[in-house]
């Protein structure tokens, strides 16, 4: 057992997003995202068999659903997507790198 920080090892160049699984069993994943202002490629849509909890921890980003809506995350906001719901990820902060806590659980 040994104690991590979620803010540190943050590379200070990102080409692409940054997606780690910290923790993953047959129920849960649980992943720390590190964007700097990426997107999602254009017409690209997640459809994910598992229900997801996203939250931003830093930044802030704007997710686009299949039918048009964004909802806007700022620090502190969180966001429960439904499984098979079709969203991306439309924009993240040019000013600052956005870090994002995601849980996909059934």
């Amino acid at each position: 057992m040994s104690v991590k920080n979620f803010f540190t090892e943050i590379p200070h160049q990102i080409e692409k997003e940054i997606i780690e699984t910290l923790v993953k069993s047959n129920n849960v994943r649980i992943e720390r995202i590190i964007s700097d202002n990426h997107s999602s490629p254009k017409d690209f849509w997640y459809d994910q068999k598992k229900n997801e909890f996203v939250i931003v921890l830093k930044g802030e980003g704007i997710i686009e659903f299949e039918n048009g809506k964004k909802v806007v995350l700022k620090e502190g906001d969180y966001l429960i997507i439904p499984s098979h719901k079709k969203h991306r990820v439309d924009k993240t902060s040019e000013k600052e790198k956005t870090i994002w806590l995601t849980i996909f659980y059934k």
